[in-house]
């Protein structure tokens, strides 16, 4: 099952909704937890954390049905920079690094995907045409990489799950949800990793995968 959406942009970013509605939305919509992982660089890390970090306080100490992680997606950051930021991030309260990797549909800096994965970010994000080298240090590193639904970015999503069945890259799925409507259910979502060419097991270890992401940060 698609329970955990690790990978989600509120109105700190380029989202429609505040994160209170957000986390209201996917919570009817069936998930257990999301990730509020709004686009970050040096400029504004600290004050997404800082306020969302205010409302996974109200709504984990007050709702056992539905949780929040808190984090934040580097987006189109310096390669040489995200070391850095990932630690800054860490320290002010993220629980959950994402870096926006190589998608073929905006001009990402090359050397994104690879200072990513050095980086030991917990996800690589539509890391587009990705090298087989990359996708072997991924495994290495324990960053996983990540299957999209979304429009745009999900056009290299066959070769992100050939590449990472062939490396031994872990695999996640996330909607990058902005806007209601993005949200896919657990039916579409196996649809969408079968279309990648994904069997029985590797969709259940790819759900799994969210589920054990998304449980380890919240016990931390």
């Amino acid at each position: 099952m698609f329970e955990y959406d690790l990978h989600t942009h509120t109105i700190f970013s380029d989202g429609g909704l505040v994160p209170a509605e957000a986390a209201m939305r996917a919570e009817a919509f069936g998930y257990k937890g999301i990730a509020l992982t709004d686009h970050a660089d040096l400029t504004n890390f600290r004050f997404i954390l800082e306020n969302q970090l205010r409302l996974k306080t109200k709504i984990n100490s007050s709702n056992p049905n539905f949780s929040i992680l808190v984090g934040v997606e580097f987006t189109h950051v310096q390669p040489d920079e995200i070391y850095e930021l990932k630690n800054m991030a860490k320290e002010n309260g993220a629980d959950i690094i994402i870096v926006h990797g190589e998608t073929i549909v905006e001009p990402v800096k090359n050397g994104t995907n690879r200072a990513a994965i050095e980086a030991g970010v917990d996800i690589l994000a539509h890391p587009g045409l990705i090298s087989e080298e990359d996708a072997s240090m991924a495994a290495e590193n324990n960053v996983y990489l990540e299957i999209t639904t979304r429009k745009g970015h999900s056009l290299t999503n066959g070769h992100v799950a050939k590449t990472a069945l062939k490396t031994g890259a872990n695999l996640v799925i996330n909607n990058d949800f902005h806007e209601p409507g993005d949200a896919v259910t657990s039916d579409m979502a196996v649809k969408i990793l079968r279309g990648c060419g994904l069997r029985d097991e590797e969709i259940r270890k790819t759900f799994e995968n969210n589920k054990f992401i998304f449980n380890s940060k919240l016990e931390v």
